[in-house]
């Protein structure tokens, strides 16, 4: 992912996300500038040039403290210990060619030469069982702090994390 991808991404974003879970401009080039070789996007290639298609936006972070919606982070956690997947989003014109499976193998693979032992996410809209299938199982277990921050996420929330 470059910087100059970030108008597409908003794009791909607001054909996935109703309403409030649409994130700002300033949100998503966070996560990019704080961790660059972690963010991906997949791309249309045609005639015409590339357009974004999807994106998989990540960072190291800290599992005990996901970050709230759409909050602009300004540094990295001294002492990550998870490879936190802030964001995948995919146009409709890509579900089901294996996008998504693509994208994600890709960011793994790098993730993991990160020596981070796990990854985190919150599941939104719905979306724990997508999850699933790339190993991610919900946690049963949360503090209260975690409740309230997975209210932020909309109703269904799902913090979820998986062994790298």
């Amino acid at each position: 992912m470059q910087s100059g991808d970030l108008p597409q991404v908003l794009a791909v974003q607001a054909l996935a996300y109703r309403g409030p879970m649409q994130e700002t401009e300033a949100t998503l080039a966070s996560r990019h500038a704080l961790s660059p070789a972690t963010c991906w996007v997949a791309v249309d290639a045609d005639a015409m040039g590339a357009t974004v298609a999807g994106y998989l936006l990540t960072h190291p972070w800290c599992i005990a403290a996901p970050p709230p919606l759409d909050t602009r982070l300004d540094a990295l956690p001294d002492a990550s210990d998870c490879w936190y997947v802030h964001d995948m989003a995919l146009a409709p014109r890509t579900r089901g060619a294996g996008v998504a499976r693509r994208l994600y193998a890709a960011a793994l693979a790098s993730a993991q030469s990160l020596g981070l032992p796990a990854s985190a996410l919150v599941a939104v809209q719905q979306s724990q069982g997508f999850w699933t299938r790339f190993g991610y199982a919900a946690m049963s277990d949360i503090s209260p702090q975690m409740a309230a921050k997975l209210a932020g996420y909309g109703d269904g929330a799902v913090f979820m994390t998986r062994s790298l």
